[in-house]
């Protein structure tokens, strides 16, 4: 794990992003790291999701994984946007909910990530 957290990179807008499906009730597998999500349709928010880092032609991608094994595709970009659907495929919202953390909503999850916003 202490390899992993020195691993993660501070990109423009994110700083993490590791990978895998989160399980709940404990500790990611080595390697993985876990961010808080919840369906959009109500109940708490919960450290059960992850987040791997790809980097793709079109820059960094992050593949954010729910506990039931569904993912989207998400790209960073340096437009003050913070990211985009990777694959077109959806529209996001995307909006700061403090300080170091946006909040995501792509098709039935939302998915709080770590950021760091810069002028």
């Amino acid at each position: 794990m202490d390899r992993a957290l020195n691993n993660i990179a501070t990109v423009m807008v994110f700083a993490a992003a590791l990978t895998g499906c989160g399980r709940g009730g404990g500790e990611p597998p080595a390697g993985l790291e876990a961010i808080e999500c919840r369906p959009t349709d109500g109940g708490p928010m919960e450290k059960v999701c992850t987040i791997e880092r790809m980097t793709s032609g079109e820059g960094t991608v992050l593949v954010v994984r729910a506990p039931d094994g569904s993912f989207h595709r998400l790209l960073i970009v340096r437009d003050g946007r913070g990211v985009i659907a990777a694959d077109g495929a959806e529209p996001l919202a995307v909006r700061s909910v403090g300080r170091g953390t946006i909040e995501v909503v792509a098709g039935g999850m939302q998915y709080r990530l770590p950021a760091r916003v810069t002028p």
